[in-house]
């Protein structure tokens, strides 16, 4: 299993919207990076993803499961960018601020601190414990 992070705005698409759609998920449409973009080509049914709040709040909220790899984003006309389904595994106990994150040694290498405007990202195993074991998991 590999771990990633994936990166919205609350006002549009939250945590509580993602909970709200339930098993069947809901498809992580919009990714224009190409840096994000092989990340989600990378992404394999069952991996698991940090929710993350990006600009508002900016933490990570909760973790999401991979449900369906890469196929063509539908809201993308130029057919150069795919989207994954996932949906809503669990919320942390107690969400993990960038600035918990930054603060912590450990995470010094951590893609969230290093390309803090990527989208959708890669995460350690070793940063993966670290995170839930902060966040109450």
């Amino acid at each position: 299993m590999a771990y990633w992070l994936v990166k919205s705005e609350p006002s549009v698409w939250s945590w509580d919207q993602q909970v709200a759609k339930g098993a069947k998920g809901e498809a992580w449409t919009g990714v224009r990076n190409f840096t994000a973009r092989q990340n989600l080509v990378a992404m394999k049914k069952g991996d698991k993803a940090f929710f993350y709040h990006s600009n508002e709040g900016k933490e990570i909220v909760g973790i999401a499961e991979i449900i369906k790899e890469a196929y063509p984003d539908p809201t993308d006309k130029t057919e150069k960018f795919v989207c994954v389904d996932i949906k809503a595994d669990k919320p942390l106990k107690t969400p993990v601020t960038m600035a918990a994150i930054k603060a912590d040694r450990k995470l010094a290498d951590m893609a969230l601190v290093k390309y803090s405007r990527l989208s959708v990202q890669p995460v350690t195993a070793d940063e993966w414990k670290l995170v839930c074991k902060m966040g109450g998991l």
